[in-house]
């Protein structure tokens, strides 16, 4: 399972420069509007220290992080549901993606251009947000109108009927009170505003340039979402890419370092943990959501575990490390047997017993 996170925003806010950070890629990041034409893909590993401690005490031939996929997608101007700028091809590449990160300039610099002449990041937040609703609000309205013209009065028709309620009060639905059921109903439909969002406030080094980011915070915080800060300047992205090795070390801990939080925020809004599998060829962390069975996590490696599935062997990674050795384990009782109902914990150690 990888994780598709789209980044997105108003031109010139600093989405691609996060993107060359965070992936060392070195795509163009110039002063002007739609220099990102089609969306730019990196695939970054997802550090996990846990899985290092693993290998530690296994030492395995492999190590295999669990990865997430970046999209860098074109800047949003006001007018793209109706066309504007890049229009729907912006918005078709955001209902993609499981999770948004929504990027937004908090720093005055002359030298950078705004595409409003004004720095009022909310401002900026609720052109994105109400082109986004718009987007929706049509797709909601066509499917409607099919669903009718068909006469299919059915379950999903009512749902969809809810939504376009919550979406012309200029409202989320992920905000909404729509139910698992209601959401699975009209998932294939692929509503941007159902995706959980994380603001990405861009500030200045020089803190008398930047936007009250307590006015940015509280304004997210009404909105019930979350905000991460972060400095994310070209220049940092032109040291990434060409400065020395004793530099470059601890450029790369600062650029892990919002990509953890990155990753640790989204992993907590989309209900995500990790699983481990160990062995001497490889040790590899799998993502499964919070709530799935052991049978579940069995088909996230491959579909002949879930057929087959016998039972689990279980060891709680805290356990593993303190123990550190099956015979250990064994005479403390801390290897279990479980069936296909356990619910998987985060930072479980699981082999699974199958037969093909």
């Amino acid at each position: 399972m990888i994780l598709k996170c789209g980044i997105i925003g108003l031109p010139n806010v600093g989405k691609s420069t996060l993107f060359n950070i965070l992936t060392n890629s070195n795509i163009p990041a110039k002063n002007f509007p739609f220099c990102t034409i089609k969306p730019n893909i990196g695939v970054v590993p997802v550090f996990d220290d846990r899985l290092n401690c693993i290998a530690d005490i296994i030492h395995p031939e492999n190590i295999i992080n669990t990865f997430l996929k970046l999209i860098d997608i074109a800047g949003l101007v006001k007018g793209a549901s109706n066309g504007s700028g890049l229009g729907n091809q912006f918005l078709s590449n955001i209902r993609r993606v499981d999770l948004l990160f929504h990027v937004v300039r908090c720093f005055n610099d002359h030298n950078i251009l705004h595409i409003h002449n004004i720095i009022d990041p909310i401002y900026d937040i609720e052109i994105v947000n109400m082109e986004l609703i718009f987007s929706d609000l049509q797709l909601c309205q066509s499917e409607i109108l099919r669903l009718k013209k068909n006469k299919i009065h059915s379950k999903r028709l009512l749902v969809l009927e809810s939504c376009l309620d919550i979406l012309n009060r200029g409202d989320f639905l992920r905000k909404s009170l729509l139910n698992r059921e209601d959401v699975f109903l009209v998932k294939d439909i692929n509503f941007i505003t159902l995706k959980p969002v994380i603001y990405i406030a861009n500030i200045s080094e020089t803190k008398k340039n930047n936007f009250p980011i307590n006015k940015l915070l509280h304004h997210i915080h009404k909105e019930h979402s979350i905000c991460i800060v972060v400095t994310i300047s070209k220049e940092i992205k032109d040291t990434v890419l060409n400065c020395n090795q004793s530099n470059n070390l601890y450029l790369q801990k600062n650029k892990q370092s919002i990509l953890n939080n990155m990753i640790f925020t989204g992993y907590k809004l989309l209900n995500l943990q990790t699983f481990f599998t160990v062995g001497k060829k490889e040790v590899r962390a799998w993502t499964i959501n919070i709530g799935e069975n052991s049978i579940q996590a069995a088909r996230k490696i491959h579909t002949d575990f879930q057929k087959g599935f016998i039972r689990a062997q279980v060891i709680g990674y805290h356990d593993f490390i303190k123990f550190r050795d099956e015979k250990t384990l064994r005479k403390f009782g801390k290897i279990r047997l479980e069936g296909k109902n356990y619910l998987v914990k985060d930072g479980d150690i699981i082999k699974f017993l199958f037969h093909v």
